[in-house]
């Protein structure tokens, strides 16, 4: 996964996760990518700052690397101090945000295997080979979320729709 700062031609800039530089270049040239704010997709890198953290602060802890599809970006806001927001660009980003998961909701759908409240018991047995290895959706309580985070299972937790839309 890689991170790039983005800024449109209305000049708002948020952040877009990629699955690689090639994936980013890919969607740019196809006009994929959207503006969260004004929904141009009209955009490109801006600049950013390096992220290297102090060795006090550096953390040695893997995080699990998520697969998402090509044609997917995950997008949130930066904005800068001297730009006003007004309510209507707040909600625009959030229908902007509504869209983008339901989107993602219908890949997995597409793409996955439901296994209903058994999620975290498959996820698991996936996880310690006595399964078969297969991309899988359900659900699962907030407990047994956190236990499979802790383990060590790659997961990533995404709210329902209903969820989304209050």
């Amino acid at each position: 996964m890689i991170v790039f700062d983005l800024k449109c031609e209305g000049s708002h800039v948020f952040e877009a996760w990629f699955k690689s530089s090639d994936a980013y270049e890919q969607q740019v040239t196809e006009g994929q990518i959207e503006c969260p704010f004004c929904r141009s997709t009209n955009v490109g890198k801006s600049l950013m700052s390096p992220n290297i953290p102090s060795k006090s602060k550096q953390q040695t802890k893997n995080i699990p690397e998520f697969i998402l599809p090509d044609n997917l970006v995950v997008a949130s806001a930066n904005v800068p101090e001297t730009m006003e927001t007004s309510a209507e660009d707040v909600k625009r980003a959030l229908q902007h945000m509504h869209e983008t998961m339901k989107k993602y909701r219908n890949h997995v759908k597409k793409e996955c295997d439901y296994v209903g409240e058994n999620f975290a018991d498959e996820a698991r047995s996936i996880h310690e080979g006595r399964s078969e290895s297969r991309a899988i959706y359900g659900e699962a309580t907030l407990e047994e979320t956190e236990d499979l985070l802790n383990d060590g299972v790659d997961i990533l937790p995404v709210p329902g729709l209903s969820k989304l839309d209050s």
